[in-house]
């Protein structure tokens, strides 16, 4: 059956692997950087014992390995690429030349510091500091969601005609083993169609990307873009729908948990999700009425979404694994802007926890919602010690 799945125990990176393996790519540049690198190393054990046919890469950098993906991607390839950090902020300049192009290349980011100073724990700057580029951002909880999200993540590029990146924190995601369910191939060969773009480099058309244009057109292409990507919430939906169809695993743009009748709600994306999930249980068994949002899709962002799951709620406190020096927490700025204007919206607390991949136990997060729940709004995002 097209449904059936095999059990395996995985951490978040080969589940990405075997996501790969399924998805059929033609092309796979990737670079090797701490810590993603077992994704290309198991991508290579795939490679080498034939069960993926894709040409796999090993270009000088990541700037070579993402201007591989574009030339790939714009001649009629299905194309995956992954990075984390430096890496992916060498990639910024091509980030913003594959969006332009429209170029539908899958990218999984493993959230980690950036220098200086070095280091390689959790941390969200890396693939928010990028927000801007035009890429579809997507951020996974668990193994499971990993795996599931790069082969969604294929079918929403191809539907929208945008590239997009998939994000999973390090170690406590990329590195850690939980049991996975892979899917078969014949599951997957149901939900993704074979690769298919209208717009490639083509001789017997005579097109080409990347031209010098006057202001007009320059104007129109962004504007394009900007209508792609706002289908790429109809596309996820699309794709989410299809996906618990064959699986019975269900995911949106934004995931609730236990917020009806809460007074106050956690926002958070990726990992951290998963603590503070623990932590509404402990607060709810001790009566206090607490919920969750998990941010899934932070690009294009979920206005209306999360408007609708935060209205009439009391109190919000972002959870924010990342920093913007002279701003505060990104996800805390995104989510204040969305609630902007709302008639009798929640007070907004945006606390920096988990920075540089600081742990955050579910006790602390049940600290914190018991210190800022009656507050006044903490508009301007602090540390949490």
């Amino acid at each position: 059956m097209a449904g059936d799945s095999t059990p395996m125990l995985l951490s978040g990176n080969h589940a990405v692997a075997w996501g790969v393996r399924l998805a059929r790519p033609h092309v796979i540049p990737v670079y090797p950087i701490t810590p993603q690198t077992p994704i290309l190393e198991k991508i290579t054990e795939f490679h080498s014992a034939g069960e993926i046919t894709a040409e796999v890469i090993a270009p000088e950098s990541e700037h070579s390995a993402m201007s591989a993906c574009i030339t790939a991607s714009l001649t009629g390839s299905r194309v995956f690429t992954a990075t984390s950090s430096q890496g992916l902020l060498l990639m910024h300049e091509l980030l913003h030349y594959a969006a332009g192009a429209r170029a539908p290349i899958v990218m999984v980011n493993v959230n980690r510091t950036v220098a200086s100073p070095w280091a390689f724990w959790p941390d969200q700057t890396d693939s928010l500091s990028q927000r801007d580029t035009g890429w579809v951002q997507l951020y996974t909880e668990s193994p499971q969601e990993s795996i599931d999200t790069v082969i969604q993540a294929f079918r929403i590029a191809e539907e929208i005609g945008m590239p997009v990146m998939v994000n999973h924190d390090a170690f406590y995601v990329s590195h850690a083993m939980e049991s996975v369910e892979v899917p078969s191939q014949a599951c997957v060969n149901d939900f993704l169609p074979e690769y298919s773009i209208p717009n490639m480099l083509d001789p017997d058309r005579g097109q080409s990307f990347g031209a010098p244009v006057d202001q007009a057109t320059y104007n129109r292409v962004r504007r394009e873009m900007g209508e792609a990507l706002n289908n790429a919430f109809t596309a996820c939906d699309s794709a989410h729908s299809a996906w618990m169809e064959l699986t019975g695993r269900n995911y949106g743009v934004i995931e609730e948990y236990r917020t009806d009748g809460a007074e106050l709600v956690l926002v958070t994306l990726g990992s951290m999700a998963g603590t503070a999930r623990e932590a509404v249980d402990a607060l709810r068994e001790q009566g206090h009425s607490v919920g969750l949002v998990k941010v899934r899709l932070f690009r294009p962002f979920p206005n209306d979404q999360v408007i609708e799951a935060l209205k009439g709620i009391a109190n919000v406190i972002v959870l924010d694994r990342n920093y913007s020096p002279g701003l505060g927490g990104i996800l805390h700025q995104e989510i204040k802007a969305a609630l902007y204007g709302l008639q009798d919206g929640p007070k907004v607390h945006g606390l920096l926890a988990g920075v540089g991949g600081v742990n955050v136990t579910p006790a602390k997060i049940q600290e914190l919602v018991l210190r800022y729940a009656d507050n006044d709004p903490v508009v301007a995002s602090i540390w949490v010690e």
